[in-house]
């Protein structure tokens, strides 16, 4: 592999995304560091009423839950009505947080292969404390220090790239059932100076952040969204029209865009005592019949973070969440099915989704009929099917302990719904350089596939 500047960036990225070459630790190792780093980098994480939370309070006019600084974000009731929707009409709380946030890896080359510059980052939410993290994952309010703690570190190459190469810098959507809008700057920057690694941060490779994704619950779920975005030397053509993909991008569009115009999903904010099958107190706002999430207060004791101590509001699913790809070959190439889904909170009505994305427990007391399609087939399927199968993290800024079971399962059946296309993951890949076509849930299963040997050889042969 030269290790020439000219060469292209794809084929750099996908020779440290199949290299065993490393100029540092190797997993086991960084394992290893991992651990040891859990001494001292940490978030204690207790309940508390959200009536209790410090700097936090419920605006008695508007009905929200707000940060004193009216910075950070707000917890508010949204009343939603999408006729065409399997649900028409629900109301719910949701975070409304407008402002762009970063999620930013450094990339430098070492011995002729890029590594990444990766944080152990402790979040309150997370279920195990460290993850593996982007170099800078923030929110404006984080970064600008509405907190008044230290500052980001390595936000400069981020805020000022003119004397670097920009590799990635897309804005791409939140989770739309739990977030109104929301939006992260996803962006991937090489230097070729000198970048001291701080302590609590790592240089890996692609390659060894694609083992560790084969692990439950340690690449964060900000990490795998940016990985998700990295344009490989097998996905860089992002036309699509290939002759091996089921329908070609520009069919893909033309459906997507025929789904946006078609669907109304009409929003309007209510105050969250005013929800109806939500419980709201001083405690904690549940929804009635024990479904879906709860929203909750947190207590936040740290080490290792830009601020020591703070409270916040979290939402807490109610069980482990499922999101799978069924996956088919069509003439040998592998092909995924996805889901233009439509939610609440996303910008654009609909986007491209998983096969199935859902919490299963909240549909058990249902009858098959009113399960999401498909879910019957992942719950179901053959073990010698599953191609991968990992426990991974929700965000752990806003979700606590939020997991979901990451699937891809290979089936030989053509499936065929309406709301549903057959799509290569280069297809999807390519969508991925225009905001709010492919959704997180999508992004962190794509980042995933790059992890499944059974895929790479098939997609590298193309």
């Amino acid at each position: 592999m030269s290790t020439d500047h000219e060469a292209s960036t794809p084929a750099r990225l996908t020779y440290s995304a199949l290299s065993d070459r490393h100029a540092f630790d190797d997993v086991e190792t960084f394992l290893r560091r991992m651990a040891q780093a859990r001494e001292h980098t940490y978030t204690n994480t207790a309940h508390v009423p959200l009536g209790d939370l410090a700097l936090w309070h419920t605006d008695a006019e508007a009905g929200v839950i707000r940060h004193a600084s009216g910075k950070f974000f707000t917890v508010q009731g949204l009343d939603v009505h999408i006729p065409t929707g399997a649900v028409p009409h629900w109301d719910q709380p949701i975070i409304n947080q407008p402002e762009i946030g970063i999620l930013g890896i450094l990339m430098k080359e070492f011995d002729g292969v890029l590594h990444c510059l990766m944080q152990l980052k402790s979040e309150p939410g997370n279920c195990n404390g460290i993850q593996v993290s982007p170099t800078v994952q923030a929110t404006r309010s984080n970064y600008t220090r509405v907190h008044g703690g230290n500052p980001t570190p390595y936000l400069d190459y981020f805020r000022d790239r003119s004397q670097h190469r920009v590799i990635l810098d897309a804005r791409q959507s939140e989770q739309g059932a739990w977030f109104l809008r929301k939006l992260n700057r996803n962006m991937i920057i090489e230097v070729t100076g000198p970048v001291e690694a701080r302590e609590g941060f790592h240089w890996l490779t692609i390659a060894q952040l694609h083992e560790l994704l084969a692990l439950d619950d340690v690449v964060n779920m900000d990490a795998r969204s940016v990985l998700s975005c990295m344009p490989f030397e097998e996905w860089a053509d992002r036309s699509g029209d290939a002759q091996d993909s089921r329908h070609s991008t520009a069919e893909l569009l033309s459906w997507i865009t025929e789904r946006r115009s078609l669907t109304s999903v009409d929003l309007r904010q209510v105050r969250l005592g005013d929800l109806g099958e939500w419980r709201c107190d001083d405690a904690r706002i549940s929804h009635v019949p024990e479904r879906f999430f709860d929203v909750i207060g947190v207590r936040v004791e740290a080490c290792g973070r830009e601020v020591g101590r703070w409270d916040q509001p979290m939402f807490a699913a109610r069980g482990e969440g499922v999101v799978a790809f069924l996956m088919t070959r069509f003439d040998g190439v592998p092909h995924v099915l996805a889901n233009a889904r439509v939610e609440a909170g996303y910008a654009d009505r609909v986007e491209l989704a998983p096969t199935v994305q859902c919490i299963p427990d909240s549909y058990r007391d249902l009858p098959r009929s009113k399960w999401p399609p498909f879910l019957d087939d992942v719950l179901r399927a053959d073990p010698a099917a599953i191609r991968y199968d990992v426990l991974q993290s929700e965000e752990g800024g806003r979700f606590y302990h939020t997991r979901s079971r990451h699937l891809v399962i290979e089936t030989g059946d053509e499936l065929v719904h309406p709301e549903f296309r057959w799509m290569t993951p280069r297809q999807l890949a390519g969508l991925l350089w225009h905001s709010n076509y492919v959704n997180v849930q999508a992004r962190s299963l794509l980042a995933c596939l790059r992890a499944v040997e059974r895929l790479a050889p098939a997609e590298r042969a193309r």
